[in-house]
C-alpha cells in the first residue's frame, strides 16, 4: 500500500511550492506516481519525496527531464531554482497547518557517478536515453543502468581515500609533480577510453589535492592551488563529456574562483575561454559570447589564449547565425595565430588544421554542409590514430554535415563508425551529434544504410520500460 501523500501549502516554502505543482502536473496529465517513474526512469521512492516536499533533486538535469516528461515549460526548473542551493532532506518544519516529516536519511558528498546517499535510488549516473524520439541525457539509478546490460555506462565510482593530508605529503618527494602527472596521465587516457571511467578516478585525486592544499603554506599552497585549478577545468571538461552539465558548471565555476584568487591572468583567460564553451555547447550562445569576449579581454594581446578567445566567440556568432561576423572572426584567429607567441602551457596544439576544423563546425551550424563536410573529411584523415574520442566527434559532426549535403548513404555509412566510437568511450558529444543525425535520417528510413545507423545507436543508449 503507498504512502499516503502530504497536504502541501505552496505558500510554505520554496521546496513546497515545487512539491505541489510537481503532483499538479502529473494528475493533469494523469500520471501515477508509478506510471511517472517507469516514464521517466526516477524510482516511486524519489518522486514521492519529491513531490511531497520532503527532498528536493540534487541535478538540474533531473527537473528538466521532468519538465519536459510533465509538459511543464519550464515551470519545475524555475521553481527547482528558487530553491536554493541547499538541497539536503529538510528538518521537522511547524507551520500552522502544515505537517513535514523528517527524513532520517542523512546525504552524503556526491559528485557524479557516486553514491548521493544511502537510499538506494539516489545512487545516479548521467546517461542518454531515448525519450519520446530525441536522445536525452538523464540521471537514472545505477542498478537500471546494469539491469538494462550497458554496464559500461554505470561507471563504478572508486573508493574515498583514507589518507590525510599529513601522510600524503610524507610519502611525496614533490607533491606538484606527483598531481601534474597524474592529470597529464588523465588526459593521455582520457582520448583514448573517453571520460566516463576516468572522471571517479579524477575526482578522488582532486579531493587529495584540495586536502594537501589546505594544510600548505606559502609558495607550496600557491603551487598547489594552481594545480587544483586545472584539475577543477579537466573535472568539468569530463562532465561535459559525459552529459552531465550541472556538474560540468559546477566544476569549472571553481576553476575560475580558484583562477582568481592565484593571480594568474593566463590561466584565467583560459578558463573563460572554457566557460564560453560550455555555454555555447549548452544552448547559451549569447553568454558564450560575452564570456568569449572577457577571456579575449583578459589573455595577454598576441598570445595564443587571444586566439582561442576569438574562436569561441567566431562559433558562437555562428551558433546566433551570424555568419558575417563569424567568419570574419576565424580570419582573425588565422591571422593573429601567425603572429602569436609560442606558449609552452597554452595552446601548443593550436595551430592552422585545428582553427580550420572549428571553423568546419561554424560553418555546419550555418546550413553550409557542403563546406562544412569537406572540412571534417579533412580534419579525419590527419587525426592520430590516438585521438580515439576525437575521431568519433569529427565523426558524428562529418555525418550530420553530409546528410545536410543529401548524400544519406554516406552519412550513414559514417554515423556508424561513431556509433561504435560512442559506445567504447560514453561521450555525450559524440551522442548528441548522432542524436540529430538520427531525427534527420528519420525522414529518410529507406535510404541505404539508415536502418543499420538506427539500430546500432539504438543499442547504446537506455529505452523506457
Amino acid at each position: 500500500m503507498g504512502q499516503k501523500p502530504n497536504d502541501l501549502t505552496p505558500e510554505a516554502s520554496p521546496l513546497d511550492r515545487f512539491g505541489y505543482h510537481v503532483r499538479d502536473l502529473r494528475e493533469r496529465r494523469k500520471h501515477t506516481l508509478r506510471s511517472l517513474a517507469e516514464e521517466t526512469f526516477f524510482s516511486y521512492s524519489k518522486l514521492w519525496k519529491w513531490e511531497n516536499g520532503q527532498r528536493a533533486p540534487k541535478h538540474r538535469a533531473e527537473v528538466e527531464h521532468l519538465d519536459r516528461v510533465l509538459n511543464g515549460q519550464g515551470l519545475l526548473v524555475e521553481l527547482w531554482d528558487r530553491i536554493g542551493a541547499d538541497t539536503s532532506p529538510r528538518s521537522h518544519v511547524s507551520v500552522p497547518g502544515l505537517h513535514v516529516s523528517e527524513s532520517s536519511l542523512g546525504l552524503v558528498t556526491a559528485t557524479s557517478g557516486q553514491a548521493g546517499s544511502k537510499d538506494d535510488d539516489t545512487d545516479t549516473v548521467v546517461v542518454p536515453c531515448r525519450v519520446h524520439g530525441r536522445i536525452l541525457f538523464v540521471p537514472v539509478p545505477r542498478r537500471v543502468v546494469l539491469a538494462s546490460g550497458l554496464a559500461g555506462l554505470a561507471a563504478t565510482a572508486l573508493p574515498a581515500p583514507t589518507a590525510t593530508a599529513t601522510t600524503m605529503a610524507a610519502d611525496m618527494d614533490s607533491p606538484v609533480e606527483h598531481f601534474a602527472q597524474l592529470r597529464r596521465l588523465v588526459i593521455q587516457t582520457d582520448n583514448l577510453i573517453g571520460p566516463r571511467h576516468i572522471l571517479p578516478a579524477l575526482q578522488q585525486h582532486l579531493a587529495r589535492l584540495a586536502a594537501l592544499r589546505r594544510t600548505s603554506r606559502g609558495a607550496d599552497s600557491a603551487e598547489l592551488l594552481a594545480l587544483e585549478t586545472r584539475y577543477e577545468e579537466l573535472a568539468g571538461w569530463l562532465a561535459q563529456d559525459i552529459g552531465d552539465e550541472r556538474t560540468a558548471h559546477g566544476h569549472t565555476a571553481k576553476a575560475l574562483d580558484a583562477s582568481h584568487i592565484t593571480g594568474d591572468n593566463d590561466l584565467t583567460a583560459y578558463i573563460l575561454g572554457r566557460k564560453a564553451q560550455l555555454a555555447v555547447d549548452t544552448g547559451l550562445a549569447a553568454d558564450a559570447l560575452g564570456l568569449a569576449a572577457a577571456a579575449r579581454r583578459t589573455a595577454q594581446a598576441g598570445s595564443r589564449l587571444e586566439v582561442i578567445a576569438v574562436m569561441h566567440q567566431a562559433h558562437a556568432h555562428a551558433v546566433l547565425g551570424d555568419g558575417t561576423e563569424a567568419l570574419t572572426a576565424y580570419d582573425t584567429a588565422l591571422s593573429l595565430l601567425g603572429r602569436a607567441d609560442t606558449d609552452g602551457v597554452w595552446g601548443s596544439w593550436l595551430d592552422e588544421a585545428y582553427i580550420s576544423t572549428a571553423r568546419a563546425r561554424s560553418l555546419a551550424a550555418l546550413g553550409d554542409y557542403e563546406q562544412a563536410a569537406a572540412g571534417f573529411d579533412t580534419a579525419i584523415a590527419a587525426l592520430p590514430p590516438t585521438y580515439r574520442r576525437d575521431r568519433g566527434v569529427y565523426l558524428a559532426r562529418a555525418a550530420r554535415a553530409h546528410a545536410g549535403t543529401g548524400n544519406i548513404p554516406l552519412a550513414a555509412r559514417i554515423g556508424l563508425q561513431a556509433v561504435g566510437i560512442a559506445a567504447e568511450t560514453g561521450s555525450a558529444r559524440i551522442v548528441s551529434q548522432l542524436d540529430r543525425l538520427d531525427r534527420t535520417l528519420a525522414a529518410v528510413g529507406g535510404k541505404e544504410g539508415v536502418a543499420e545507423f538506427r539500430a546500432a545507436l539504438d543499442r547504446i543508449v537506455l529505452h523506457p520500460a
